[in-house]
């Protein structure tokens, strides 16, 4: 509040430069665990409510090829291409399909893409990142020992949006599985929270998998 009168922030002001929607910015309301005591948002990035039950189409939003900013490729209907980038930042938003090892869109691949508030390409607003493998974790534990449907049943209403295969660029498990990115890397993989009806894990795949994404506030 500046003056008395409530400033309130753009777009263009909360998101990263340039960021492409689909179709809109995903709005930033946030939401507390109260046993992590963390901030998240209470939807997935893309989604445009928050989730009303596990396979709410609304609430699945985007899929996201780790490591990389929101410039179109995670709109579940973006086109593919089959050529690496050699940069961080690629010259289009086509989802890049690399069904050979180490599967990654990115050559040589760069483990600091989403790396904090400051990562390259951190797709989250202001003051918002992706979430690490170990905060994931004490969100897993606060899951009624992790039996479902614990990951609905939170203040985070994850959903069960699927993914897209990195080999092909098809969407996968769409109602069936949920799959959300963390920034943590392991080798030349990074780590996603995995649930369906029955189990949830955190597991290292390939980065050129695309995953939903849920922020949590710094």
């Amino acid at each position: 509040m500046f003056g008395g009168q409530i400033v309130r922030l753009t777009p263009e002001q909360l998101y990263a430069p340039n960021s492409i929607w689909c179709p809109a910015p995903t709005t930033i309301v946030e939401v507390t665990n109260p046993y992590t005591s963390r901030i998240w948002m209470d939807r997935n990035l893309g989604a445009s409510q928050v989730a009303i039950s596990t396979t709410d189409p609304l609430a699945y939003g985007d899929l996201y090829q780790w490591g990389r900013r929101s410039d179109g490729h995670q709109c579940r209907n973006s086109p593919v291409t089959y050529t690496l980038s050699s940069t961080d930042v690629p010259a289009h938003g086509s989802f890049i399909v690399s069904p050979s090892p180490p599967n990654d869109w990115r050559s040589p691949q760069n483990s600091n893409l989403w790396q904090g508030v400051s990562g390259i390409n951190n797709p989250c607003p202001k003051d918002f990142r992706l979430p690490t493998q170990a905060e994931f974790q004490s969100e897993r534990i606060s899951w009624n020992n992790y039996v479902w449907p614990g990951y609905f049943n939170s203040p985070l209403k994850f959903t069960l949006g699927g993914d897209r295969v990195d080999a092909s660029g098809n969407l996968n498990m769409t109602g069936t599985s949920g799959l959300y990115w963390t920034s943590t890397t392991n080798q030349t993989f990074a780590y996603y929270l995995y649930f369906n009806n029955s189990s949830n894990s955190l597991t290292p795949d390939d980065r050129a998998f695309a995953c939903s994404v849920r922020c949590i506030k710094d």
